[in-house]
């Protein structure tokens, strides 16, 4: 794999050793097997298979800038390498959890003078780029627009709420898929053929759990592998046991981009959704103390005080997202008071889904129906309420500021797509009065 990223030697003397760079022998076994062939590239085959626009890209060597999200272990980095050798481009490396403006300075400086020089291009990989805020990502606009380097950034998150607007739309975002269970084991197995475990025979049992306890994640799956050959006894096979063990070991420590990261925000949604405080600040304490990202808590507070609280208490929302505001403001460690005031709310709150329901059965009848017209009375433009009750009528106009005009589409007139259950009964309440009233006039 080395030789496809190959320099000459003043290009291997001016390019920085990209972060963490050990020696081969000694780099963790992922690493060690990372496919520089695309043919040897396992999972996301809806980006990658014959025909597909990214594959044509990267056959041509044409790269362009674009964005790859997905969970871990999902191939970002690995993908990133095989533009870059497709290209024949040097490849510099930051993570944007340790470099900042000044370290990104430094690679746009060197692909000036390699442009210059012999018209080299440069492939720039910013992991977890969802990392830089604004200002260091507006860094990278000149050189993306300009073509000065093929930026490739990855990112765990959201892109589209992460990146900002401007950077997005200079590049293509891709979304990579967790590997699926048969994907994991085709890594495995290769594994063993290129004596990764030393000698260890590894029984079928054991390659199959790894793959399908390693939720998608390769480099989890290969870890764990590596560390159950390091453990096994001399000559002994891997079993099922140790692959148990292994995969266990590696779980106890937090890992922000691993599968412990899924497993405990999972964790906690699902206490504080059942009402568990006690519970609810457990998992907040393993995620702060394990060194998660608040933002990504944050975001998780939002959307379950939506989602799973909605309308049965609406102050919930605005906690949440007054945590969020205290996390971009205030800063830690204090902004986890913040953090652990919304935690108990969330799980002390009253619980209802309608407010998801309710969308989706929107959504659903779109689908399923098209976009229909509204009346005409409710488009731009249309002329106030006269005698025959034509026109647009304003609700403020009438006592109690309804109007008994309909609203609705004519093929969805008497449509209930907002059910109240039994927790919002002050909506319920309303909403009753307010058709009861329609209805008299």
């Amino acid at each position: 794999m080395d030789q496809l990223f190959d320099a000459s030697e003043g290009e291997r003397a001016a390019r920085p050793q990209a972060p963490g760079s050990v020696p081969r022998d000694q780099a963790p076994l992922a690493a060690r097997l990372r496919p520089a062939r695309l043919e040897d590239v396992v999972g996301q085959r809806h980006l990658l298979d014959e025909g597909m626009a990214l594959r044509i890209a990267i056959e041509r060597g044409r790269p362009h800038s674009m964005l790859l999200h997905g969970p871990p272990g999902t191939g970002k980095t690995t993908l990133a390498r095989i533009v870059a050798a497709s290209a024949d481009a040097t490849f510099e490396e930051l993570s944007a959890v340790e470099a900042g403006r000044a370290e990104v300075r430094g690679v746009l400086e060197r692909a000036s003078h390699r442009l210059a020089g012999h018209g080299g291009r440069t492939v720039l990989f910013l992991d977890e780029i969802h990392r830089f805020n604004k200002a260091q990502q507006d860094v990278l606009l000149p050189a993306v627009e300009e073509g000065l380097v093929v930026l490739i950034g990855a990112t765990t998150e959201n892109p589209y709420f992460e990146v900002n607007a401007a950077l997005l739309s200079r590049t293509q975002v891709y979304e990579l898929h967790e590997l699926s269970a048969d994907d994991l084991e085709v890594l495995l197995r290769r594994a063993v053929d290129q004596g990764a475990t030393g000698g260890h025979a590894v029984e079928d049992a054991a390659l199959s759990f790894l793959a399908d306890r390693s939720h998608g994640d390769a480099r989890t799956a290969l870890q764990a592998l590596e560390l159950a050959a390091a453990t096994a006894p001399e000559g002994a096979p891997i079993t099922l046991e140790a692959a148990e063990d292994a995969l266990q070991r590696r779980a106890l420590r937090y890992d922000r981009a691993g599968d412990l990261h899924y497993d405990t925000i999972s964790a906690w949604i699902k206490a504080t959704r059942g009402s568990d405080p006690d519970a609810s600040l457990y998992y907040l304490a393993v995620m702060l103390e394990g060194g998660e990202d608040p933002r990504f808590i944050a975001r998780r507070m939002v959307i379950l005080a939506s989602e799973d609280i909605g309308n049965a208490d609406p102050t919930a929302l605005t906690v949440a997202v007054a945590a969020a505001h205290a996390v971009d403001h205030v800063g830690m460690p204090e902004a986890a008071y913040a953090l652990s005031q919304a935690a108990i709310h969330l799980s002390l709150a009253p619980k209802s889904k309608e407010a998801y329901h309710a969308l989706n059965r929107a959504r659903r009848d779109v689908r399923e129906r098209g976009a229909l017209a509204p009346p005409p009375h409710l488009r731009p433009g249309a002329r106030s309420a006269s005698a025959d009750g034509e026109g647009y009528d304003d609700p403020h106009a009438h006592p109690g500021h309804l109007s008994p005009q309909q609203l609705m589409p004519d093929a969805l007139v008497g449509e209930r797509f907002y059910r109240p259950d039994g927790q919002e009964a002050e909506f319920a309440a309303r909403l009753e009065l307010i058709r009861a009233a329609r209805e008299r006039d």
